[in-house]
């Protein structure tokens, strides 16, 4: 791993990357190198800054945070084709920077498609997740059936139909995709951010992965045994709270914290309730 320190913003971070099969995953990190290793995977629209208060906290914590830029996003690799985007890879793309790290598991935090990559990251690699942590993305299991079976959740999914057509990324800029950070100076970085991703490497992720109607019910039964902890802010019009019902029966360890007055990026929305709960399911609530 070449990694170099580099100043972004008013923070310091230290920065590498980690080679799967041949795509650069890029990433930033702060804690010393032997701490406990927590790998944080970003969603749509985002890239890895959105962990910065959380990357903080976790390094005063006693732990070594890891924040990935997804493939496709600021400074990984883009590949061309909606296929190098599949889950698989995407899943791939978490183990790379694990190993990256020297290690053979860690604690794995995602939001949104970071969420989705991080369940399936448990789900198919169970032995290298130690812990799980997911932000306003329920489990699969609860989504595919709120999506089979729930009008109001259908509607909400409007957005990634719309995503799914060809050309969608035609109708995206940098600046658009950056509405949603409040701080004037921090959607300035995002729109650096957003400038250097592909919007058809974004548009792949729906494309590849979203499921598509007719919805059907997911048969999957497998259960997770690491213990999970699941973030849910209320104010998410995407992703509708029913589809965290149920997550009990496939989880055997399972905190769920749910935020009224957060949105969908409820990392940034309530970063302090965020970084204690995560600190407090870790054990090192200081």
């Amino acid at each position: 791993m070449i990694s170099l320190i580099l100043a972004f913003a008013a923070l310091q971070f230290e920065h590498g990357t980690a080679d799967s099969g041949g795509v650069k995953i890029h990433y930033a990190s702060a804690g010393k190198t032997d701490a406990p290793l927590v790998v944080m995977v970003h969603g749509f629209p985002d890239f890895w800054y959105t962990w910065r208060s959380q990357m903080e906290s976790l390094a005063a914590a006693g732990y070594r945070a890891v924040a990935m830029d997804l493939r496709g996003y600021n400074l990984s690799d883009k590949p061309a084709g909606s296929e190098s985007y599949d889950m698989r890879l995407l899943v791939g793309d978490v183990l790379s920077v694990i190993r990256a790290e020297g290690r053979q598991k860690a604690i794995v935090m995602g939001h949104d498609w970071g969420g989705a990559i991080a369940w399936q990251v448990a789900l198919n690699a169970p032995q290298m997740v130690e812990r799980l942590i997911v932000l306003n993305l329920p489990h699969p299991r609860g989504l595919s059936r709120e999506l089979a079976n729930n009008p109001e959740q259908q509607r909400a999914s409007e957005y990634a139909r719309r995503f799914q057509e060809p050309d969608s990324h035609r109708t995206l800029t940098a600046q658009s995709l950056a509405g949603w950070v409040k701080d004037e100076a921090v959607r300035k970085l995002y729109v650096e951010a957003f400038e250097r991703s592909s919007l058809e490497a974004m548009m792949a992720f729906y494309q590849r992965n979203y499921p598509r109607p007719p919805y059907t019910a997911s048969s999957d039964t497998r259960k997770l045994t690491m213990p999970v902890l699941l973030i849910h802010g209320l104010q998410d019009r995407a992703l509708l709270s029913p589809a965290l019902n149920g997550t009990w029966d496939w989880v055997e360890d399972l905190t769920l914290v749910t935020i009224p007055e957060a949105g969908h990026f409820v990392q940034q929305d309530a970063t302090a309730k965020v970084t204690r709960s995560v600190l407090m399911f870790l054990g090192r609530d200081k």
